[in-house]
């Protein structure tokens, strides 16, 4: 042990940890020569036993966190949990064989300038199968400013241009509430970064090892994955080895200063001297108070109305247990319809039924952020083991301090507050500021506009500055930023440049099937209403058949599952 950790285990306890770290650390030489085409076999692998694992896993994960089976539920659990994994399986699946025969990922484009020293590349629809999938949506991957194509492609897929310099051991500790994190997490390190991989479950997610280890259990049983279970303890032994290179941690900055710094006293006078316990280079996805800007216009009733649903879906979405719920809606003071777009929200929420509070501690979390307050909407049941959906409306956002824009409440709650500004493009412009520095984070933000207010000439030259200005490691326009997270060729990490003493939503991407280097932040493009209406919206009723045919076309169907697919969504 080189790293300052303290141990608290046993040697008894320690003993397979130690073999496992053994067996895997023994295979990194393997696993860099493994030639791309082998490499490929593996990954085709991986997507035919997940395929078969699927029923079951989720309803695994049904059982766990008090979803019916059969309601739309299921089908939101099936998108975020398998089919976003299958996704980014089958997406880096055809960067290997472009690899294979082209020495880089071919990215779809377009390419274009968004400053005169900005470029930016075109990942979504990243084939014409994805046209028909993701129609009227298009991602981009954001480079660091002074990056031109030529050092983009330069900079593709380093591990397969000098396999053995990028050989090692990732340690990943994985987070508790979406069934693919950790699967997809792996395959960054393997596929993406060139390293074998040890990994421990969050106790929350620990039941659904089984599954995972039956996905990858042709990467299993080669040696170079492998699964071990426990708590902190084991997590801290594991973390403090000397034969682990790197760290992936996906959780709270909280979590991560525990790892890196230590807690309480410990890690402030660490924090002071520039000493962390852990010296392994950690890479990390974390947390945010994700925003919502919601820019005035005059909506029609139809617009209202699908925007309703669209903000409603975010909040429901694994009943509100994520890091990209949307937690602070960020309105103008004089929009007329600002009440009007609350109502309408409202009034979708209400007819959802409430989920199980089933993350450890939200029923606290919740309480602190609720008592006290004048505006506090909430909708649906809370009978104790579920929480009702909340909006704690009209907070003051002259109050920097208050807690909605500093603490992400991991649970079924979100707030919303006005700005004043003299114009739609001043109040662009004010939020951008507002999200930058005053709400906590740097993951992910949603920008909604009508197309009528976004073609005025000063609010689309506002919009441009927001997107080029918002520090956000994924940001949406007219789509909800979780689809940078489900598309996989985008990338998904908290917006580069945050320090170890102050790493906020983390650092480094995970994701990116185009392999790229040198990364400012995504950016996904949707319509102001999709025609028809995604399955995945809470209001669609039928949306779980629709979600399983898409996984059925990622999977393997192919075009051959097209026709399925569009039937089920129409009657979704």
């Amino acid at each position: 042990m080189t790293n300052d950790v303290q141990i608290n285990l046993s040697i008894e306890d320690a003993v397979p940890l130690e073999a496992a770290l053994r067996r895997v650390h023994s295979h990194l030489e393997q696993w860099a020569l493994t030639p791309v085409e082998r490499r490929r076999t593996y990954l085709q692998r991986v997507i035919r036993d997940t395929m078969a694992v699927a029923p079951r896993w989720n309803a695994a994960a049904c059982r766990a966190k008090g979803i019916d089976r059969e309601g739309p539920g299921a089908g939101e659990e099936l998108l975020a949990g398998i089919a976003s994994f299958i996704r980014m399986a089958t997406t880096l699946e055809q960067s290997l064989s472009d690899i294979a025969s082209g020495g880089r990922p071919r990215y779809p484009g377009p390419v274009r300038q968004v400053t005169e020293d900005q470029l930016a590349i075109g990942v979504l629809p990243a084939s014409l199968l994805d046209k028909v999938l993701y129609s009227g949506l298009h991602g981009e991957v954001w480079f660091t400013p002074g990056i031109d194509e030529a050092t983009a492609q330069e900079h593709q897929a380093a591990a397969y241009r000098d396999p053995e310099d990028h050989a090692g051991l990732s340690l990943i500790l994985g987070a508790g509430n979406v069934a693919s994190l950790v699967p997809r997490d792996i395959l960054t390190k393997l596929f993406v970064e060139g390293k074998v991989v040890i990994i421990k479950a969050n106790p929350v997610n620990d039941y659904l090892v089984e599954f995972w280890e039956e996905a990858f259990a042709g990467l299993i049983d080669a040696g170079f994955v492998h699964f071990v279970r426990g708590g902190a303890p084991e997590g801290a032994y594991l973390a403090g080895h000397d034969l682990v290179d790197d760290i992936h941690i996906t959780g709270s900055s909280a979590t991560y200063d525990a790892v890196v710094w230590g807690r309480g006293d410990e890690a402030v006078a660490r924090k002071e001297r520039g000493e962390p316990r852990l010296t392994t280079p950690v890479s990390a996805e974390l947390g945010n108070v994700s925003p919502i800007i919601i820019v005035p216009g005059t909506w029609t009733t139809r617009e209202m109305r699908y925007q309703a649903a669209h903000v409603a879906t975010m909040l429901v979405n694994n009943a509100g247990f994520n890091c990209l719920t949307p937690r602070v809606l960020i309105t103008h003071d004089q929009w007329p319809q600002r009440e009007e777009f609350l109502t309408a929200l409202g009034e979708v929420l209400a007819t959802v039924p409430s989920r199980e509070a089933y993350y450890p501690g939200a029923r606290e979390r919740w309480t602190r952020f609720t008592e006290h307050r004048a505006d506090v909407r909430t909708y649906g049941d809370d009978d104790g083991a579920r929480l009702p959906w909340t909006l704690i409306a009209s907070v003051d956002a002259r109050a920097h301090d208050d807690m909605v824009f500093q603490v992400e409440a991991f649970c079924s709650l979100m707030a919303e507050t006005s700005l004043t500004a003299p114009s739609t493009a001043d109040f662009v412009a004010a939020a951008v500021t507002f999200c930058n520095d005053v709400v906590w984070g740097t993951l992910s933000a949603t920008i909604l506009v009508d197309p009528r207010t976004a073609v005025e000439a000063p609010v689309a030259a506002a919009l441009d500055d927001a997107l080029r200005g918002l520090r956000y490691g994924s940001i949406g326009l007219n789509a909800w930023h979780a689809l940078s997270f489900l598309a996989g060729t985008t990338t998904w990490g908290a917006y580069p440049g945050h320090p170890t003493t102050d790493i906020r939503s983390g650092a480094g991407v995970v994701a990116n099937t185009f392999m790229f280097a040198d990364v400012d932040k995504s950016v996904v493009r949707g319509p102001f209403v999709a025609v028809p209406t995604p399955p995945w919206f809470v209001t669609q009723q039928r949306g779980t058949a629709a979600i399983r045919r898409l996984l059925e076309v990622q999977g393997g169907k192919g075009w051959r599952g097209v026709p399925a697919l569009l039937w089920a969504t129409l009657r979704a």
